[in-house]
């Protein structure tokens, strides 16, 4: 059986026009170089991914939501070439940001961007599946619904 080797916190932030917030790594980026993700990043030993998530959330962009504010959604595992097995803890919240909100400290940007818009975007293999379900479900919904 393969050993986890990887576990990371992830947060998808939704603004009032139903668009959510991705980052654009630079050509500097370890993986995924010059492609399209879901923000946020590993789970440091002794932390709790909801610690991680916000921890992430602020070191990548400023942005300090209250507690409570991004909600647990989902957690999956995911085989992830050259990684092995990689625990996904992915967290939600509705926000009242615009991309004038986000200071970018991580990648080329940080921006919210439409669903409509995913398909035009060289996102990372995880980034599209966790996108594609994540606009298809109840979450989603209730988020832009507000």
């Amino acid at each position: 059986m393969t050993e986890v080797q990887r576990a990371v916190a992830l947060y998808l932030l939704v603004d009032r026009h139903g668009r959510v917030l991705l980052q654009e790594r630079d050509s500097e980026a370890p993986r995924y170089a010059d492609q399209w993700s879901v923000p946020g990043g590993g789970i440091e030993a002794g932390e709790s991914p909801l610690q991680a998530v916000h921890r992430e959330l602020t070191e990548e962009t400023e942005v300090v939501l209250p507690d409570g504010e991004l909600v647990a959604w989902r957690a999956e595992r995911r085989e992830v070439p050259g990684l092995g097995l990689v625990d996904y803890h992915l967290f939600t919240a509705a926000v009242e940001l615009t991309d004038a909100d986000i200071t970018c400290h991580e990648g080329r940007q940080i921006v919210f961007v439409g669903p409509e818009r995913f398909a035009t975007l060289d996102l990372t293999g995880s980034a599209t599946e966790i996108l594609e379900n994540f606009v298809r479900s109840e979450r989603y919904a209730r988020l832009v619904g507000r």
